[in-house]
């Protein structure tokens, strides 16, 4: 029994780890192989702004024209993956990727020790410079709250500029993210996905949480680019972005993490990203 539990606490400290600043702080110089390194934020940029826009664009108008819609089913919400597919309408949001893309990703467990899930390219080929996936989650400001929500939470992501994505999909933040994506609605237009909170994400490129971290043996393939949503973004694809601010006053644009191809991918790699950026 004693050994169970020092088996459970030993798979949360290697995931919960890479968000543990003492822990970085001393172990930066054993991952100088795999740290990320960017001179300043402006230049944290792989592709454009416009480029990972009319990405999104892309896929989003095709979702639509699918009728594959962003409305929460209350009986799913309620589930976790496990690695099965219980909806009729997921296949058709991967069919939608595929067209769009000439690519599909999907969740499946890691082929790393420890790790649990991760997330594959499970059909087609990813070209470098693409749009693979996307960080959902609550957008929090430098200086709002969020300490109840990251009490044993893994899936905080910290930008550059200090504003934090949390990306868990239960508890607290699941919580959180659907009270505030219900508020945020203008006339008959939803204006954010809560369906990468269910077993089948209707935003098909919502599953960015669960890329793993790089290491010496498995190098970084994709890599986290921070994305601003212009005002031009047109309002009905709105709908499809998984990330909603946690301040219904919030002046600033609203804050996307994408992850885009470091190079070429093909079928049944799995994603790996890089935890750490220096900035300089």
């Amino acid at each position: 029994m004693f050994r169970n539990v020092l088996e459970r606490l030993q798979v949360k400290w290697k995931s919960y780890r890479h968000r543990f600043v003492p822990w970085i702080a001393l172990n930066i110089s054993k991952n100088e192989k795999t740290l990320r390194q960017v001179k300043e934020r402006s230049e944290d940029k792989l592709v454009p702004d416009e480029e990972v826009s009319r990405s999104l664009r892309q896929l989003f108008e095709v979702l639509s024209s699918h009728g594959i819609h962003c409305r929460v089913d209350q009986q799913a919400v309620k589930g976790h993956f496990h690695g099965q597919v219980t909806s009729d309408n997921e296949p058709c949001a991967h069919d939608a990727m595929f067209q769009s893309f000439g690519f599909c990703i999907d969740r499946k467990p890691s082929t790393l020790p420890f790790a649990g899930t991760g997330v594959f390219v499970t059909r087609g080929v990813v070209p470098k410079g693409a749009t693979v996936a996307m960080y959902p989650g609550t957008i929090y400001q430098a200086y709002e709250p969020i300490l109840l929500q990251s009490i044993k939470n893994p899936f905080v992501f910290r930008c550059l500029d200090g504003v934090l994505v949390d990306g868990n999909d239960k508890g607290i933040s699941k919580m959180v993210y659907k009270s505030c994506s219900g508020r945020d609605r203008m006339g008959p237009f939803v204006m954010s996905d809560t369906s990468w909170l269910t077993v089948n994400p209707q935003n098909p490129l919502a599953v960015g949480q669960y890329v793993n971290n790089c290491s010496n043996e498995w190098p970084a393939n994709v890599y986290y680019q921070e994305y601003d949503v212009p005002d031009t973004f047109p309002i009905e694809l709105r709908q499809y972005l998984p990330n909603v601010n946690y301040s219904p006053h919030s002046q600033r644009p609203l804050r996307c993490v994408v992850l885009v191809s470091l190079r070429d991918l093909t079928a049944g790699e799995e994603l790996f990203s890089n935890y750490y950026t220096i900035v300089h």
